[in-house]
């Protein structure tokens, strides 16, 4: 593998309060030239129109597509995504938003981060996530 996914953990031990089934990582050494993905929202990349109005898990979806879309546009893939951060307008999204994206990131172990911030740049916008990845060499 081109990266070094260190301390590996699944979010079912972390969290298991809750039911989510994320494969993370605390560390991720890549090597290869960085990806850095300015944050995704449920828009379409061409249009601009914001896509599935209150709904956070298709919204969720909407945006990793426009993730996979772009790191495919950028010579990588969601195998190379090392880091993500998530932000959130509501806490009580969490569970569904990181069910989906987990589906997206599974088997990669990226390190994550999530934040509840009180908007983003659009009041239709319930999640933005944002992605760091490499090229492969």
């Amino acid at each position: 593998m081109a990266h070094l996914r260190i301390r590996k953990f699944n979010t079912k031990e972390t969290y298991p309060e809750q039911k989510l089934d994320n494969d993370l990582s605390q560390a991720v050494v890549a090597k290869g030239t960085n990806v850095f993905l300015r944050g995704q929202v449920s828009q379409d990349l061409e249009t601009r129109e914001t896509l599935y109005v209150g709904d956070p898990k298709l919204q969720t979806r909407k945006t990793m597509e426009n993730i996979d879309l772009l790191l495919k546009e950028a010579g990588s893939c969601m195998d190379h995504v090392c880091r993500i951060v998530v932000y959130l307008i509501d806490i009580r999204y969490r569970e569904e938003v990181y069910q989906e994206m987990g589906k997206w990131l599974k088997g990669v172990h990226p390190c994550s981060t999530g934040l509840v911030v009180p908007a983003l740049a659009r009041p239709d916008w319930l999640v933005e996530i944002e992605v760091t990845a490499v090229i492969p060499d």
